[in-house]
């Protein structure tokens, strides 16, 4: 049996980064997902890597009428919904504090948290049948920070105490929540994130040290510590936030 065999999954940033392999690696491992984006070309690609038995639905996660309509038609052609995984996320703009104008600010968090609050208020009622369980894509930075990403890194902290009391709130429906944190990963996000730093030609050598396995990884590594979380493997685990992240966090150490 395959470790998500039959399972429903309701996927947010599904079509691109992350989102994507962790999408490839729910199926492969037995699930069908519901990947939702408000990018529709790469909602397009996706789906046609993943097969029409999987199903894309155009939605800014932001929107609470157009969350309520994407559960709503997930509900409608699978019947059910086993995980809620927000994984769509934003991370710009690359600013301290003082320098972030109302709405950037505004976004950031409208993305980040509102998704995750969405998500939940019209996902909850499938989850208690399915006695299901809820991914939120966090970030290394929400526990230790990050130079120039303030409101990226708060929205991270956020998420993650936010995990963990929607994991006590909901343990009375056996729904277990956990997140995975990653520090650094290639994706496009993070490619563009390069390219806007001032030493962009050395920021490829940057991610590599930053993690003390050696490398910055691809987003596959991420996506095969979700499909764990997600399994029955991972029956007895809520409220946790996974670092997935090479050892990024781990105490002082000497650059070599």
């Amino acid at each position: 049996m395959q470790l998500l065999e039959d399972k429903i999954i309701f996927l947010t940033g599904g079509s691109m980064g992350i989102g994507f392999e962790c999408a490839k690696k729910y199926a492969a491992a037995g699930a069908k997902v519901i990947i939702v984006s408000n990018d529709k070309i790469s909602l397009d690609n996706a789906i046609e890597v993943l097969g029409r038995e999987h199903l894309a639905i155009l939605c800014d996660i932001s929107n609470e009428d157009e969350v309520k309509h994407a559960i709503t038609q997930a509900l409608s052609v699978f019947g059910k919904l086993d995980v809620i995984h927000n994984n769509a996320g934003i991370a710009h703009p690359s600013k301290p504090l003082h320098e972030t104008s109302n709405d950037e600010w505004q976004r950031l968090f409208d993305v980040n948290l509102k998704g995750i609050f969405y998500t939940t208020k019209y996902g909850l009622d499938a989850l208690k049948k399915s006695k299901g369980c809820i991914l939120n894509t966090s970030s290394l930075v929400g526990e230790i920070g990050q130079e120039n990403h303030a409101v990226y890194s708060a929205t991270k902290g956020a998420v993650n105490a936010l995990t963990k009391s929607m994991a006590l709130d909901y343990a009375q429906y056996k729904i277990r929540v956990n997140a995975v944190a990653p520090a650094g990963v290639w994706t496009p996000m993070l490619r563009s994130w390069a390219k806007e730093q001032s030493n962009a030609s050395e920021i490829e050598k940057y991610l590599d040290k930053i993690h003390p396995l050696g490398y910055c990884p691809e987003g596959d590594v991420i996506a095969d510590a979700c499909v764990f979380l997600l399994s029955d493997k991972a029956r007895f685990i809520t409220g946790t936030v996974l670092p997935v992240s090479g050892g990024a966090e781990l105490g002082y150490r000497f650059t070599h």
